[in-house]
């Protein structure tokens, strides 16, 4: 069950947007324009994941079945991610209030992403699932840009340190 966040204060709002008034006004278009391009790739994904590329993976050698499933996931993840920060950046614009579930979820942050690269039997994965994949990291980046406006440098670049691990275990064993 999610709670309605008490109205935001000041700070609060300083924090979320980090842009100056006039130029909130000015991004309004570009983050609708965001907005529609994000919900089209979350429903292109999920047509596709519950269409052809269910069919398609049934298909698919083991080690190249076990790539479509992890990687599906991860970009459901993704997906499921960036639409809440949407969502939640939409309804603030709106003025609506902004449900907030427990402190370590916030809908208001776009968690960083790493890209795992070299997984076994992803090169044998569908194409147009790879298509999707490389899409969503793009809009991630996309976004990351837009709603980093107006921040510093070192706000805008958040490591990950579990992918920063699993990247030096990939490169040791690689």
């Amino acid at each position: 069950m999610s709670k309605i966040a008490p109205p935001l204060s000041q700070d609060d709002v300083n924090q979320i947007v980090a842009l100056p008034v006039r130029a909130r006004r000015d991004n309004h278009d570009e983050f609708f324009a965001i907005f529609r391009e994000g919900m089209a790739l979350v429903e292109r994904t999920a047509n596709y994941l519950d269409g052809p590329g269910r069919r398609q993976s049934k298909c698919l050698q083991p080690p190249a079945a076990l790539a479509y499933a992890t990687e599906s996931m991860r970009l459901t993840t993704r997906l499921t991610q960036l639409a809440t920060w949407l969502l939640a950046r939409r309804a603030i614009i709106n003025g609506d209030p902004v449900p907030r579930g427990s402190s370590a979820i916030n809908p208001l942050d776009l968690p960083p992403i790493s890209r795992v690269r070299g997984a076994r039997g992803y090169n044998e994965l569908p194409v147009q699932l790879r298509e999707l994949i490389e899409e969503a990291y793009s809009f991630h980046q996309k976004l990351s840009n837009f709603g980093s406006a107006g921040r510093s440098r070192n706000e805008r670049k958040v490591q990950n340190p579990v992918a920063t691990q699993i990247e030096r275990l990939q490169s040791a064993f690689a």
